[in-house]
Formats: C-alpha cells, sequence, structure tokens
C-alpha cells in the first residue's frame, strides 16, 4: 500500500514537472505577469472549482495592476501556500516594499481561501489521510 502511494506521489511528481515545478522544488498553482499581461493557472489543478479559480485569477491580476512586476501563487513541498513576486531587472517603477505590503495584506485577506487550497494540495497531491488534516486545523 504504502509502495502505491508512493507511484502516485511520483507520477503526480512527474507530472508537475510538466506543468511548472520549480527548481527550488515548489510548483506554481498561478500567477500573472504585467509585462506580457497574462494570466497562468496550471492544469494540474483543473479540477479546482471555476469559482476559485476564478478568484485566484482576480488576486493575481489585481495584484499586478497595482505593484507590476510577476506575482505567482505556489505550493511548498508540504503544500503550504507561497506568495512569489518578481520583477525585470530593468523595470524602474517596480517597488518591492510596496509589493511585500501588498503581497502580506492578501495573504491576511485570503487566509480561509489558502488554508482550502493547501489542503485540496495535501488531500489530493499529497495523498495525506484527511482525517488526520482536519484534526491538524481544528
Amino acid at each position: 500500500m504504502k509502495d502505491e502511494i508512493r507511484d502516485d506521489y511520483s507520477e503526480t511528481i512527474r507530472e508537475a514537472e510538466k506543468f511548472g515545478l520549480r527548481a527550488d522544488g515548489r510548483i506554481v498553482l498561478c500567477g500573472a505577469n504585467a509585462y506580457e499581461q497574462k494570466f497562468y493557472f496550471n492544469p494540474l489543478f483543473q479540477k479546482i472549482p471555476e469559482s476559485i479559480r476564478e478568484e485566484l485569477r482576480i488576486i493575481c491580476v489585481l495584484f499586478t495592476q497595482e505593484a507590476g512586476g510577476v506575482f505567482t501563487i505556489e505550493f511548498e513541498e508540504d503544500g503550504e501556500i507561497f506568495l512569489r513576486t518578481e520583477c525585470d531587472e530593468e523595470d524602474i517603477t517596480w517597488d518591492s516594499v510596496s509589493a511585500g505590503l501588498l503581497s502580506g495584506e492578501i495573504r491576511r485577506k485570503r487566509e480561509e481561501l489558502f488554508q482550502a487550497i493547501s489542503l485540496y494540495y495535501r488531500a489530493i497531491i499529497l495523498h495525506e489521510d484527511m482525517s488526520s488534516l482536519l484534526t491538524e486545523e481544528d
């Protein structure tokens, strides 16, 4: 049984490598790029309900409209949410302090959403036991 779970996890990671696995081990859930005016949603997570995908799109796009640069929502290896902000080296309008403050505000205001998405990742991608996940949150 444990080998089956490990094989499922390995297969999931192989899929993730095709769809946004970063060198640091994080998997990109979604992101927006102010320079190219594009939004990306990782196809690995298409089973997330449309309303949540739309909410994530709004968060990402509004961030890049306000702060510029590139903003991504990523999963750490343990399923925790990581908010990444970046900019082009030549971007003289980028303000890392404002971007950091905005990122913190998003994390506070969307804490429940990020917790739910983290639980989804841990249950569906990492195949953790749901009963233990739910008791952790209580």
